[in-house]
């Protein structure tokens, strides 16, 4: 199946580790993806609407609060209401968490980055991330 077959995306943020790691899984898997570095391009309030919506995510359970203004813009409190939040993540893009990654079998917040492999149809037997640990996929469905 080719690359135009079996499409893949991942919104990118390349200062991220597990991002770093997740791109070079599906790389390692025989896959060249679409990378979108969604801190260059923004989001559209659609386009998140239907990432949260396929991944099966609220947008408070799709929101970073390590590294980002979510605390000092006060989206961490219960009382915030999902539009809040939508509205914060289109005028700040690095609040939502990352990296999310699209494929004919869904989409998905790749946390742990192993995670990727239940949306492709073909990976590597293992893989070493940047951190040095080997993940085994050879008995993973």
């Amino acid at each position: 199946m080719s690359d135009s077959e079996f499409p893949v995306v991942i919104y990118h943020n390349p200062n991220c580790g597990t991002s770093r790691n997740v791109l070079a899984m599906v790389r390692a898997a025989g896959y060249e993806p679409t990378v979108i570095e969604y801190l260059r391009t923004g989001w559209t309030p659609e386009q998140l609407r239907d990432l949260a919506s396929e991944a099966g995510l609220t947008f408070r359970q799709l929101m970073r609060t390590r590294g980002t203004p979510a605390e000092e813009l006060g989206l961490t409190a219960d009382d915030v209401s999902e539009a809040r939040i939508l509205e914060a993540m289109v005028a700040h893009p690095i609040l939502v968490n990352r990296p999310l990654v699209v494929t004919p079998r869904g989409v998905k917040l790749c946390r742990p980055s192993e995670v990727v492999f239940d949306l492709l149809d073909r990976r590597p037997a293992s893989f070493t991330k940047e951190d040095g640990e080997v993940v085994d996929l050879s008995a993973r469905p």
